[in-house]
């Protein structure tokens, strides 16, 4: 993975945005779906030590990973534990003994670092489409969209302070919008005593090693399903994400090292972690910071947050899991407002391709599961299909990107 230069003109307001947007990447990460991790702690049976193991393990290296990858590209490169696992993990863990599962997360580690290291992912998804890349991309994410109105009906005066908040400020001074009204939500939420942070105390985690085991059993019921889910439902949008804002960082070292992060935090009740795609989106953007070459610093932000609710283990994972749900689905819709759109653009552009765009939007939008595979992939599957059908063949490999938007230093924020 090639190094660039640093930028030369660096300000302390360069700073705010690209922090921010770190920021709430990790709130709605663990707001949103870490309660996945402890629902399948809980039907495993682990003790409240092996618990605080596995949200030190997978805190640690996402935040770690993110950091170097991060560093090493100067591109926001956002890393997160595999969200669809965690909901596998959830019925999963109810059959297999917690020694095997840990064997079965090593073996999936392991098998990412062979994957990232051969080469073979960069090829493939260098196939996709830009269309249909697009597509995907935009039906991934409407379901966020969405719920960012859908709180109105359920808490219309905390959602439709932020929405009005964020069209003002949008109107006005467009640059602190999302700023604006994670802070805004935020005071709201304590003025309504909605937060309590009485009963907080930071408390150090203590990683616990676990002795692997394996069996076949652990290999075809938690090893190859959790590969095939993280690799469809994970490391393919999170690329399209990167590729949508312009980022040409290849996909081969991301999932090498986020491979071997997985690999070594494994022992420590980790499951596998990767890309992130949703949470990615809102640091990838014109709203993490209108110049792209300085939005890998809310890669940092994001990992040195990760980093720091590792150290704690349970402590700050809990809080952000306080957080009202309405909180948290407005707060991430309305910050990939600006991606969902841009990705609709682009998969509209093109009148020859715009049918197949279409259905795979619409495919990706319907999040259909079968299988136990989610709709990223079936998404992406009809998507291909119809492609085909429509325009005779796939393309061969003339594009080197997935999505080909403007070069990310011409971009318009």
């Amino acid at each position: 993975m090639p190094s660039a230069s640093l930028p030369s003109s660096f300000r302390w307001n360069d700073f705010t945005h690209p922090v921010v947007a770190g920021l709430i990447s990790v709130i709605v990460n663990y707001g949103g779906t870490f309660i996945l991790v402890f629902q399948a702690a809980k039907v495993a049976g682990l003790s409240a030590e092996l618990t605080a193991s596995w949200v030190w393990s997978v805190s640690i290296g996402v935040g770690v990973t993110g950091i170097i990858l991060s560093w090493m590209s100067r591109e926001p490169i956002i890393t997160a534990w595999s969200t669809p696992a965690a909901a596998f993990l959830v019925t999963a863990l109810a059959s297999v003994p917690y020694a095997q599962a840990v064997g079965a997360y090593l073996i999936c580690g392991a098998a990412f670092v062979v994957l990232g290291l051969s080469g073979w992912f960069d090829r493939v998804i260098r196939l996709i489409p830009p269309g249909v890349a697009a597509g995907l991309l935009a039906g991934i994410l409407l379901q966020f969209g969405i719920k960012a109105f859908g709180g109105m009906s359920l808490e219309p005066l905390l959602a439709g302070l932020l929405i009005v908040a964020y069209v003002v400020l949008k109107r006005f001074c467009a640059r602190y919008a999302v700023v604006g009204i994670l802070l805004l939500g935020l005071v709201f939420l304590l003025v309504q005593e909605r937060i309590d942070l009485s009963g907080l105390s930071l408390t150090l985690a203590a990683p616990v090693f676990t002795m692997p085991a394996f069996s076949v059993n652990a290999l075809l019921s938690v090893a190859l399903p959790l590969f095939l889910i993280t690799l469809t439902g994970q490391y393919m949008p999170g690329m399209l994400v990167l590729r949508n804002d312009g980022f040409q960082t290849s996909a081969n070292p991301i999932v090498a090292m986020t491979g071997l992060g997985s690999l070594l935090m494994a022992p420590f009740g980790s499951h596998a972690f990767n890309i992130a795609a949703i949470t990615a989106a809102i640091c990838t953007g014109p709203q993490a910071h209108e110049d792209p070459s300085k939005r890998w610093i809310a890669g940092i932000a994001a990992g040195i947050f990760y980093t720091l609710i590792g150290v704690f283990g349970v402590t700050l994972a809990a809080v952000f899991m306080a957080f009202p749900a309405t909180f948290i689905t407005t707060l991430a819709g309305l910050a990939l407002l600006g991606t969902i759109g841009a990705s609709l653009a682009s998969a509209m552009a093109d009148p020859k391709t715009r049918e197949a765009s279409l259905i795979t939007f619409l495919a990706a939008a319907a999040n259909i599961t079968l299988l136990g595979i989610g709709g990223a992939f079936w998404g992406l599957v009809i998507g291909l299909v119809a492609h085909a059908v429509l325009n005779g063949r796939l393309p061969h490999r003339a594009s080197t990107a997935v999505i080909s938007p403007a070069p990310a230093g011409k971009r318009v924020g």
